[in-house]
């Protein structure tokens, strides 16, 4: 289910985690998603990365809670996991596009957009959470987004979608804290891949202003690697700033 990688794009090893690592890409069909697999197959120190979509065996579709917690039992015996990457979203859809004003909002917009972005997302660390490595050092981390930050909105708009980030942000620092308690290696982190050539960001000009999913991938796998267990619960830019809430 992965992108072919162009010989002239470096993958990224995970030099903190231990050798034969084993890794899952959840929305591996999208664009960030597609490269973040590529990247982990890549890796000679990676022993298996596995993709999830709708569309694989076992499938995870985020509508669904029950194959979200099939999907996780079916693998849970392949395990330890040690790293785990959320990479499914939605910024626009069959209701619209972002809204601009207040007088835009409308109930199936905002429900289509917690349901992809928040509960969704919630319900992957329910029942994925459980599969990292309790021994070694593990990542977890979900894809969020600059807009998400309450304390960075100085331009307004996008509603459904700043809100739906900020929600998931709340949810995975939440989740950290009680991961912690029996993974002490783990780091679950939010990341906010920057402006990236996709579906997603196409009307509007990420086309002209984005970079590569391969390159956005890569820079969030390095944040990830050089994140110590202290940082976990964090919310990290691809250039591994943190960012505020």
């Amino acid at each position: 289910m992965s992108q072919t990688r162009s010989p002239a794009t470096p993958f990224t090893s995970l030099q903190s985690l231990p050798d034969g690592y084993r890794a899952l890409v959840i929305g591996s069909t999208g664009a960030i998603g597609s490269a973040f697999l590529n990247h982990l197959q890549a890796d000679p120190r990676c022993a298996l990365a596995v993709g999830l979509g709708r569309n694989t065996q076992p499938a995870v579709d985020l509508d669904d809670e029950a194959t979200i917690a099939q999907a996780a039992q079916h693998l849970k015996d392949q395990g330890p996991w040690h790293v785990i990457l959320h990479a499914a979203g939605m910024l626009h859809g069959a209701h619209g596009l972002p809204e601009k004003r207040l007088g835009q909002l409308n109930y199936a917009q905002m429900e289509a957009t917690f349901r992809t972005n928040t509960f969704g997302p919630a319900l992957v660390l329910a029942h994925f959470a459980p599969l990292l490595a309790k021994q070694d050092r593990s990542l977890l981390a979900v894809l969020s987004a600059k807009v998400g930050s309450i304390g960075d909105n100085r331009l307004g708009g996008w509603y459904s979608y700043r809100a739906s980030k900020a929600a998931l942000n709340m949810l995975l620092k939440t989740a950290s804290i009680e991961v912690a308690r029996t993974h002490p290696l783990a780091v679950l982190a939010a990341l906010h891949p920057g402006t990236v050539h996709s579906a997603l960001s196409a009307p509007f000009n990420g086309a002209e202003i984005g970079r590569a999913p391969a390159e956005a991938a890569g820079d969030l796998l390095r944040v990830l690697d050089g994140l110590g267990a202290e940082a976990t619960g964090g919310f990290y830019a691809y250039r591994g700033d943190p960012l505020p809430w």
